[in-house]
Order: structure tokens, then sequence, then C-alpha cells
């Protein structure tokens, strides 16, 4: 941050954490997101509503202060907080959810979930039965405050998404490997490894319905197989860049081993402060030229075949799988 964001505040580089944190005050919230939006250069923004708070700009905002257009991305598990909070009995909560998950995917550009971080992706990949589900819903009801870690029930949430996602033509999202403990529960590193999913991503392949892994890290090797292996899966590894910074080119080119170029998408992971949306893109056009240009240099690649690489992985490929 007091390397790359510093000077897009007029400071130095390296410039000491109370001098940035002062400046920060000094410029205002407004002044300092419109700023570190706009040095991101970013031209779509795809919100993921599921964090929701004053204290978090809407979609429309972010739009407005990072000069750019913006679409919502559906989270699953924010609406069936809603569901819950709001029904009575369990065969409400079941139609309220597929009809709340319809009426939202109708204005977004794609779905997510964090099904990973709540149980693991090793779930059981089948459909749960009608019984089970309206039993569990009984239990969540109960207490509906809480988030929801019943492993029947996210399976049914997602199942319910799917056959949304399909109707609409949407993709689904999934948050992979490292990534914030979401709500305090996390299954524990191995389990959020999306090769554990690779038999339900089989299951979506007859049904049409794109798969997007997001972050990945450690495990974008693994993102980066199903991708190859699975013409309906995507990857996008998001935060992975910015926490990982002076890594981040390894990370990059380990991914391009085997991922399809058309099979990656940029992704900033930005989240809480504007910080995160600059470093991210920047982190992200850093490790793609230090990667394209190893090619370039060991004469693998022309200079247009990296121009049309960096040109897929950085919008075209997002445009083309959100219908942009």
């Amino acid at each position: 941050i007091r390397r790359w964001c510093a000077p897009v505040l007029d400071l130095e580089p390296h410039t000491a954490p109370a001098v940035y944190l002062a400046r920060r005050a000094e410029l205002g919230a407004d002044e300092v997101n419109r700023r570190l939006l706009r040095a991101a250069g970013v031209g779509a923004f795809l919100v993921d509503t599921g964090m929701e708070g004053a204290e978090l700009l809407t979609a429309a905002e972010l739009a407005r202060h990072g000069d750019a257009a913006a679409n919502e991305v559906v989270s699953i598990e924010q609406i069936e907080h809603d569901v819950a909070e709001m029904a009575q009995l369990a065969l409400d909560y079941m139609d309220s959810l597929a009809e709340e998950l319809t009426a939202r995917a109708a204005r977004a550009v794609g779905m997510a979930t964090v099904i990973g971080y709540r149980c693991g992706l090793d779930f059981d990949p089948s459909r749960p039965s009608r019984g089970a589900v309206i039993a569990a819903a009984n239990r969540r009801l109960s207490d509906p405050k809480e988030p929801l870690t019943d492993p029947i029930l996210l399976r049914y949430l997602l199942w319910t998404a799917v056959d949304v996602a399909r109707e609409r033509g949407l993709p689904v999202q999934f948050h992979a490997g490292f990534g914030d403990p979401d709500h305090g529960f996390h299954p524990g590193p191995q389990r959020t490894d999306p090769a554990r999913m690779t038999t339900f991503v089989k299951a979506l392949q007859p049904i049409g319905v794109p798969v997007v892994l997001l972050h990945c890290y450690p495990f974008h090797r693994q993102a980066a197989y199903l991708a190859g292996v699975f013409p309906h899966v995507y990857v996008d590894v998001g935060l992975a860049l910015t926490y990982s910074a002076a890594g981040s080119a390894r990370i990059m080119d380990e991914l391009l081993e085997l991922v399809p170029f058309h099979k990656q998408l940029f992704g900033s992971g930005c989240h809480g402060v504007a910080e995160t949306g600059h470093l991210g893109a920047l982190y992200f056009r850093r490790a793609l030229a230090a990667t394209l240009k190893s090619r370039l240099d060991a004469g693998e690649w022309s200079a247009a075949d990296a121009a049309r690489v960096a040109h897929m992985i950085g919008s075209g490929n997002a445009r083309r799988v959100y219908r942009l």
C-alpha cells in the first residue's frame, strides 16, 4: 500500500504509515475512493452484493467513483439468510428461496456461493431429497439469524441456484482456496481445494452452467487443471495476486502452465477499502506482463500473440462469460 497507493494520494513511495493515514483522512473517503478506483483502470465492476453494510459502497456508487460500468453478482447465501428470517414454515422457505433467487438473478450477471467456506468443497454433489430438505428447513427456521452451515440446505440452495442460472444463462462463482473466513466459519484449507468438487463440476457440464473458480490459491494449479479438462470451467485468481504481491508473477506463470488462455479472467478481489482494488489491478498487470515477457524473450510467442492473450484475460473472456 505504501509503495503503490501512496503516490496516488500525492505522497512519496514508502511514506510512513502515520503520514499515509493522515493524508487519507485529509482527502476524505470520497476523494480517496475516486483516485484509487480510477487508478485501477477498471472498465466494468462485477459486484458481489453478499456483504452488506452502510460503510460499503453500492454497485452504483462504485461505478460513479471508478468512472466505470457496474453489474451485480448475486450472493446466494445472503438471499437465503433474508428468506430464512421471513419464512414461517419449511414449505414457505423452499418456495420463497426459489422465487427470490429468480427475481434477483433477473438483474444480475452472475451468482456466487461461499459453500466452500461454510462446509467445504468436498460436499455431497447430489441433490438432497425433499424430505431431508424439509427436516433441515424446520431446524433452520428455529434459529434463522445465524449464517447457514447445514450441508443439506447449502446443497439445496446451490442446486436451486444452478437451476436459476441455467434458465438465465448465468455463470456461478465458487470461492475456493485462500479467502476471508465467512462469518467466522472455515472448514480448513484442504477442504477449500476446488479439485474436491470435481464430481459436482462434472455434473454441471451437460446442464451448461459456467463455473468460475475464484481466488483458489494455493490450489491455483488444481483450478487450472479443472479449467483445462472441463469446457465450462473458468479461473479468476482475484485477491490471490493482491495478497501474494511479490509472488504474484510466479502464481500467474504457474496458472498459465495449464489453464487455456480463453478460460482465465481478471478480478481484483477488491474488498473493504479501495486500496485493494488498485493493488489487485496493478499486481495482475505486473504478473501477466512478466509471464508474457518470458515467453516473448524465449521466442515462443509473437508480440501479436501476447497482445491477444492479454486482451482475452484482461477483459474479453469476462465480457463473454458474463455477457457484458
